[in-house]
C-alpha cells in the first residue's frame, strides 16, 4: 500500500524495527513513501524533505495545514550544516546537546530541503535524535527526513505505534514498532537565526539546560492565535488536543470527569471521576513528561464529558508539560 495510490479501507503494515523494518523504511522514504518511526520524544511520520509530492503527501495524511513548517531530521552535525547554516549560538547547543531533543532553527541552505516543507520559510527547524532506529533509517535513507509527530493535525501526539494506527491507518505506507517513546514530549525548539536565541516551544531539553550551556538567558516567544504563520512545528494555539475539553489547574472533579493527576493529588470529587490517571505517583516530571500523550489519550477514551488536570510545576520538564496541557486546553 502507498500513499501516493492509497485506496481506503486498507490497513497500513506495521513492522518490528529490525534489520529488515529499517531496510523497508528506508526504501520507502527514498521512494517518495510515509513512514512512522520511533524517536525518543514521540513518533514521527517521516517523508523524504527534498521530495515536494512527498511533503504534500505528508501534509494531506496528517490533515495540516501546509504554513506550518516541519522539522529535518539528519543523523549528525555535518549532516546538519548540509541542511542549514549554523549559527555560533547553533554550533555551541549542537555540540553539546546533539544527538537529543532539541530543534534549532537556522537559516537554510535552500536547496537542502524542498520551500514546501520549510513552508517557504528562509530558515529550517533541525534536529539529530538520539534513538537508534531513527539514527539507523536515517543513514539508510541517505537525506534530510522531515518528521513531525505521527498523528492527525492538532491531536494528542503518539507515543506508540498503536496511537499512530488509531489516528492514520490507511493513510500512511508504514508503522515501525519500537515500543514506547522514552522522553514522551516534543523536542524543545530554539531559534538561532537572530542575536539573542529564543525559546519557540519546550519541550525534551529543560531550559536550564540550554541556558547553562549558552551562558545566557533564552529570549521568549509567546505564540499568538492572531499570529501569522508559524516560525516553527509546534505553536499552533490549539494543539495536541483530546476530543473532549480540557480544564488546567482543577481544584475539584466536576460530576462526568476524568482525572489527570500528579504526585498522588487527589481533589475533591477524585473519587467520582470516570477514569483517573495519575501522570507520576512519586511526582518525577520526568516520568510525568513520558506519560503524558498516553494519559491524555486514555482519559479521551473513558467515555468522559471532559478531562480535570491538577496543577503541576513547571521546573525542569514540567515548562514542557503545561505548554502541551495549554495547547490542549485552548478553544479550537
Amino acid at each position: 500500500m502507498s500513499t501516493r495510490g492509497a485506496s481506503p479501507g486498507r490497513r497500513t503494515r506495521v513492522m518490528a524495527a529490525d534489520a529488515a523494518g529499517i531496510t523497508e523504511a528506508a526504501r520507502l522514504l527514498t521512494e517518495g513513501g510515509l513512514v512512522a518511526l520511533p524517536t525518543e520524544t514521540v513518533y514521527g511520520l517521516a517523508c523524504d524533505a527534498t521530495n515536494p509530492r512527498a511533503v504534500a503527501n505528508l501534509y494531506t495524511a496528517k490533515g495540516r495545514p501546509s504554513f506550518n513548517p516541519l522539522i529535518a531530521h539528519v543523523p549528525d552535525i555535518a549532516s546538519a550544516r548540509k541542511v542549514g547554516r549554523l549559527t555560533p549560538a547553533a554550533e555551541t547547543l549542537a555540540s553539546r546537546f546533539w544527538p537529543g531533543p532539541l530543534t534549532l532553527v537556522v537559516p537554510a541552505v535552500e536547496a537542502a530541503t524542498s520551500a514546501l516543507a520549510r513552508a517557504g520559510l528562509p530558515s529550517v527547524a533541525i534536529r539529530v535524535p538520539t534513538h537508534p532506529v531513527a539514527q539507523a533509517v536515517l543513514r539508510a535513507a541517505g537525506r534530510a527526513i522531515a518528521a513531525p509527530s505521527a498523528n492527525r493535525s492538532g491531536h494528542v501526539s503518539p507515543t506508540r505505534a498503536s496511537h499512530v494506527q488509531a489516528d492514520l491507518d490507511g493513510r500512511i505506507d508504514l508503522i515501525l514498532d519500537a515500543g514506547p517513546s522514552a522522553v514522551g514530549v516534543e523536542s524543545t525548539i530554539v531559534d538561532c537565526t537572530g542575536d539573542v536565541p529564543v525559546m519557540l516551544r519546550p519541550g525534551g531539553l529543560p531550559r536550564e539546560a540550554i541556558e547553562a550551556a549558552l551562558g545566557a538567558p533564552l529570549g521568549d516567544l509567546t505564540p499568538s492565535p492572531a499570529a501569522d504563520a508559524p516560525v516553527a512545528p509546534g505553536m499552533l494555539a490549539s494543539h495536541y488536543a483530546p476530543s473532549v475539553p480540557v480544564r488546567l489547574r482543577a481544584s475539584e472533579v466536576r460530576p462526568g470527569e476524568a482525572l489527570l493527576s500528579f504526585a498522588g493529588a487527589h481533589p475533591p470529587g477524585a473519587e467520582t471521576a470516570l477514569a483517573v490517571r495519575d501522570l507520576s505517583p512519586a511526582g518525577d516530571l520526568d516520568e510525568a513528561a513520558a506519560n503524558l500523550f498516553d494519559y491524555l489519550r486514555a482519559l479521551d477514551a473513558s467515555g468522559a464529558s471532559a478531562i480535570a488536570v491538577v496543577p503541576l510545576p513547571r521546573r525542569g520538564l514540567g515548562e514542557a508539560i503545561a505548554d502541551r496541557l495549554r495547547r490542549a486546553a485552548a478553544p479550537r
